[in-house]
């Protein structure tokens, strides 16, 4: 069973030696750019701290994955916030997350939708 998301928490600084806060077990995570908004990660996990910690940020890309063209997700970590909600299994994480991507799909869907009707009217 999901429990509910966790707030909005702002990555945290690796130099001043802050750690993630997010589920040592089975969950689903959200990161997205703080100003615009914008989806950067989002996933299931056994273990969501390490998943959350395993994202490619800040530049930490290796030369192998450079030359593949894997990109990090953005410059800054400073400029992104996760959340989190924890499930019983990993199971369950993994059916909340096709849930929740489903949900996200479909309401992308009627957002187009309506905007392809505002552009062609009757």
């Amino acid at each position: 069973m999901m429990q509910t998301w966790s707030s909005w928490k702002r990555f945290p600084d690796v130099k001043s030696g802050d750690a993630i806060e997010a589920p040592i077990g089975p969950g689903v995570y959200e990161v997205r750019h703080t100003m615009t908004g914008r989806l950067m990660a989002f996933g299931h996990a056994r273990n969501v701290t390490n998943a959350i910690s395993d994202l490619k940020l800040n530049g930490g890309v290796s030369p192998f994955a450079r030359f593949f063209g894997r990109q990090p997700l953005v410059s800054r970590v400073s400029d992104l916030e996760y959340r989190t909600c924890a499930a019983a299994s990993r199971a369950d994480a993994k059916t909340a997350a096709q849930r929740l991507l489903g949900l996200r799909q479909n309401a992308w869907r009627r957002r187009m939708d309506l905007g392809w009707a505002a552009r062609h009217p009757g």
